[in-house]
């Protein structure tokens, strides 16, 4: 039996050290939902509007920067 094809291919989780984010992506965490788990971290959510525009995640260093 072969193994269904996925249309999506996840983001890997803890693979960048900078993501760019839109309001769409609120509340915002990371790993971000489309990014691939089984390799990474605790989930955390990051206040990004309340640190004005830019977060860094806790565990893996990754930085997330708001765009309009």
């Amino acid at each position: 039996m072969s193994r269904p094809s996925s249309a999506v291919t996840p983001i890997p989780a803890n693979a960048q050290n900078r993501y760019e984010v839109t309001l769409s992506d609120l509340p915002l965490s990371c790993p971000m939902p489309g990014m691939a788990l089984w390799n990474s971290h605790p989930k955390v959510y990051l206040p990004i509007v309340d640190d004005g525009g830019t977060s860094i995640c806790p565990y893996c260093g990754a930085q997330y920067v708001l765009r309009d």
